[in-house]
């Protein structure tokens, strides 16, 4: 049956209500407080003791809350999520107006939930996790910085110190998770990243700390990032020791955790020792009145940390709140859940957990509170964590523990506090960015590279592509020693001895040998992390620099277009039908032919006889009028005849063929090249060749839009040639070839006939790819830079590009039908075989001669001269006589014989007389 309300009552009701309601808007006596933490943590041992001197301070101070007394209800949580939710069911029992705590994130995340639903602010000093937003925990506050304030510092160092590759070491819970997560957007604005992450279990087990540990020492980087929550025993570095792996190598960087623990406890140098060179986060926390009077009052208590001043802080901080409350008369009232009012239980009485009516009301004030605490400013930003908080920079050496510098958020990095570098940008005398010297893992002073490439148990390894063609920028050899070299080999090698530390590395060759690989296939494969780095011809172009990082180029290129020679320059047309060795050859043989006629028409010839200068223009007049059938002098010798008609026949096709071809090259020279460069190229239809494997396939279609129809790949240079000589009309001819400038420059240096038409375009270089943020192509790129300071760059290209001498190659390339001169070596030998021949019957001639007549001056009566004793002499005279002989007329030679022949005949004719005359007697 429905309740009925009388009218006259309600409206009384509601006059009682307006009337007496504002005389009960009273202060409370009693505010309750609450707080959940663990009380034998690191943190929580301070902390207890600051809550504490915190609530007696403001009980004290009667500025605050004046006649209202603060209660503080405290629970220990455990570090447990379970013990920690029973706790804070059991302070909320007793009406608390806020809570303050966890420690642990954990524990937050589910605090915060519960702290939603029943309306109550939740305001933490210690959970640094960033994920707990106010967003999705809107009652949640947090009154020290979350750990993305943190990375920030942490990353700013790493990146002052120019590492780009860390490990990061982390404790596997929400603390270690998020607080990594946070660490890794932080890297990725600064372009650097975690290349791997070791989460340990949150027991600390020594074994599983060991495998790890080793695992990643196996890794390039050397720069590990700690963090966890606080832990007294500090067992990572002990273990680290143990693994060698607190050396100069290494780099060691602790949140602040570390400083939490150093401060907290009293360690002896013994552990202290084991810490060298290990660097941390410490919350700065500024010199005050305040904070000197804190200190003063706890001086007995020596394990007071950053956290535990952002306790003491946060009591005071929920202490305005509530006094801003109070002064605005709203009264602190509590009202049951309905959900919860008929939970029971034998210890957990959830029915009597209340909401607290002025929960949303408490926490506007407290988001408005603005005051300097013992730890700083307390203000709250619109994350709902304090607005900013600075970082000491701290380092552990064997003395202890030094302040290196100073990091703030907008400040960057110095060696004097914040406060003091605020006042120094009042008077315009900032100091530059910089820190103290720092004590590194070994003892040594010098900053440690902070990552190693490789070593001999873990060499660096290399992909080269196996190329069939353009074997001269890189291949293997195909015999039993698999040996890769090349340009590219070379050059790398090279570099490499500019790398101011050792970089252990095996080439593995990529391709199936009877194809060049495919380029981008290669650069996949360094990206995915199959290979550390890639050497060779590797253009470097938009696609590729997104997955790999590339060294400074070694080499610049550029595509290019190459077509059948049709030069236009007809200077010296004349003399193209003719190779120059031809050439060469032609001239010698009308010198040749101009002597050997001379030698056998010079002792029967008059035309031929006379002066010295006479017999030297004849001699080569006669030779070169013979090209035009215009000799004024008569060959009266039958071997000179013999002589001049077979070289009459050679000649006769040498002009003949000298006709044909340079009419041939007229013709040509006349049909000018449709093609000038890739815009006319471009525009026409005519098939293109490409070398398969390179990005030029990719920019043809994508870039430029022509048809892949139109494409055709060619392997080889032979396969260019046969392509361009075959011509766009016939099966797999093409009409001009597109590639990479270093192709084209070996492609056209033993070959004639092609040349490159228009400009390069589309210019790139040639550079070795590494895996992404790999710290060697930074190396490379200075090592690159410095070897081309030197010649060895040049020797190298020489060595491999240059088939014969760079400098010597000819602007003047022949004509792809120019004659040689085995086109007419049969012929040639026909002449000389005559030539000879003729020469050789025409010496012995002579020689018959000559002996001939030495008989006849033997036999003369004419004495003659006596002979010199020496057969030097002898031979010489006998020479000289010889040419003396050859010279002379052959018809006063001929006489001679005649009138000795008729001396001869005569004195036999007298003898024969006289003979028979005796013996007629």
């Amino acid at each position: 049956m429905a309740l009925r309300i009388d009218p006259y009552m309600a409206v009384t009701a509601l006059i009682v209500a307006v009337l007496v309601v504002p005389m009960c808007c009273q202060r409370p006596q009693v505010v309750k407080l609450g707080a959940v933490f663990a009380f034998d943590s690191v943190i929580g041992k301070a902390a207890k003791i600051a809550l504490e001197a915190a609530v007696s301070d403001v009980n004290a101070d009667t500025s605050v809350l004046r006649e209202t007394e603060l209660r503080l209800l405290m629970e220990d949580s455990s570090c447990n999520v379970f013990h920690g939710s029973f706790g804070a069911f059991q302070v909320l029992e007793k009406e608390v107006v806020a809570m303050i705590g966890p420690i642990s994130s954990s524990i937050a995340h589910t605090l915060s939930d519960v702290a939603k639903g029943l309306q109550f602010p939740l305001v933490s000093f210690a959970a640094t996790d960033p994920t707990l937003s106010a967003l999705q925990f809107p009652f949640f506050l947090r009154t020290t910085p979350d750990d993305a304030h943190q990375m920030s510092a942490l990353v700013d160092l790493i990146n002052y110190h120019g590492w780009k590759e860390v490990i990061s070491v982390y404790s596997d819970d929400e603390l270690g998770r998020n607080g990594v997560s946070a660490l890794d957007d932080e890297l990725y604005k600064k372009r650097s990243r975690i290349s791997y992450k070791v989460p340990l279990s949150v027991h600390f087990d020594e074994k599983s700390i060991t495998d790890a540990l080793k695992k990643s020492k196996s890794l390039g980087p050397r720069v590990y990032i700690l963090h966890f929550g606080p832990a007294p025993l500090l067992k990572i570095f002990s273990i680290a020791q143990k693994l060698r792996m607190m050396t100069h190598e290494y780099v060691w960087l602790a949140t602040d955790w570390l400083s939490v623990t150093l401060d907290s406890s009293l360690i002896d140098k013994g552990k202290l020792k084991r810490l060298e060179g290990v660097v941390g986060l410490r919350q700065h926390i500024p010199e005050s009145v305040k904070m000197h009077q804190f200190t003063q009052k706890l001086k007995s208590n020596r394990s007071m940390n950053a956290y535990a001043f952002h306790a003491y802080d946060t009591v005071w901080m929920i202490a305005y709140g509530i006094e801003k409350l109070l002064n605005e008369r709203i009264n602190i009232t509590f009202s049951y859940s309905e959900k919860l009012i008929h939970a029971q239980g034998d210890k957990l009485h959830l029915e009597r957990v209340k909401i607290f009516d002025s929960g949303k009301l408490l926490l506007k004030k407290l988001l408005q509170v603005n005051f300097t605490g013992i730890a700083g400013q307390v203000q709250f930003g619109s994350g709902r964590n304090v607005i900013s908080c600075d970082y000491e920079i701290i380092n552990v050496d064997k003395a202890g523990v030094h302040t290196v510098g100073f990091w703030s958020k907008n400040g960057g990095f110095s060696v004097v506090t914040p406060e003091t570098r605020q006042r120094q940008k009042k008077t315009a005398l900032v100091s530059d960015e910089k820190l103290g010297n720092i004590t590194w893992p070994g003892g040594g002073h010098e900053k440690p590279r902070g990552w190693v490439i490789a070593d001999s148990a873990n060499p660096l390894k290399i992909v080269v592509p196996k190329r069939v063609s353009f074997v001269e920028f890189v291949t293997e050899e195909k015999n039993s020693s698999h040996q890769i070299k090349g340009f590219c080999i070379d050059i790398f090698i090279e570099a490499l001895k500019f790398v101011p530390y050792s970089v252990p590395y095996i080439f593995e060759s990529f391709g199936n040998g009877n194809s060049s690989p495919n380029y981008n296939q290669l650069i996949q494969m360094v990206a995915d992390g199959v290979y550390d780095a890639a050497v060779g011809d590797i253009a470097i172009i938009p696609t590729r620099s997104k997955l790999v990082d590339f060294s400074q180029p070694y080499a610049s290129t550029g595509l290019v277009v190459v077509i059948p020679t049709n030069d236009d320059n007809a200077t010296w047309i004349f003399l193209r039908p003719f190779t120059i060795r031809l050439w060469c050859v032609v001239l010698a043989s009308f010198l040749v032919i101009a002597v050997v006629i001379w030698i056998l028409e010079h002792r029967i010839n008059e035309d031929f006889r006379g002066p010295p200068r006479r017999q030297l223009s004849t001699m080569i007049l006669f030779s070169f009028s013979t090209l035009f059938k215009r000799n004024q002098e008569d060959t009266i010798s039958n071997l000179a005849r013999l002589v001049m008609i077979v070289w009459l026949f050679l000649l006769m096709v040498l002009t003949a063929s000298y006709t044909a071809n340079l009419t041939s090259i007229l013709t040509v020279q006349q049909l000018p090249s449709a093609i000038t460069g890739i815009d006319s190229l471009r525009a026409s239809q005519v098939p293109i060749g490409y070398q398969p494997g390179t990005f030029t396939v990719e920019y043809l279609t994508y870039s430029l839009g022509m048809a892949r129809s139109r494409l055709v790949p060619l392997d080889s240079t032979e396969e260019y040639e046969r392509a361009l000589k075959l011509g766009p009309t016939a099966v797999g001819g093409v009409a001009a070839i597109v590639d990479e400038l270093p192709y084209i420059e070996l492609f056209l240096a033993d070959r004639t006939g092609f040349k490159i038409v228009g400009e390069p375009f589309m210019h790139r270089g040639w550079g070795f790819a590494f895996k992404r943020d790999s710290p060697l192509a930074i190396d490379m790129s200075t090592a690159i830079l410095k070897l081309s300071e030197t010649r060895k760059l040049q020797d190298i290209r020489k060595k491999w590009l240059c088939k014969t001498n760079c400098a010597e190659k000819s602007d003047w390339n022949p004509e792809p039908n120019q004659l040689h001169l085995k086109s007419f070596k049969g012929l040639y030998l026909v002449c000389i075989a005559i030539t000879v021949s003729a020469f050789l019957v025409f010496v012995l001639r002579m020689i018959r001669q000559f002996v001939r007549y030495r008989r006849m001056e033997r036999t003369s009566s004419t004495p003659r001269a006596s002979w010199s004793s020496s057969p030097t002499m002898r031979l010489r005279e006998l020479v000289f006589d010889f040419v003396e002989f050859v010279d002379e007329k052959e018809e006063a030679i001929k006489r001679m014989f005649r009138r000795n022949d008729d001396i001869n005949n005569t004195s036999h004719v007298v003898e024969v007389q006289a003979d028979s005359e005796v013996r007629q007697s």
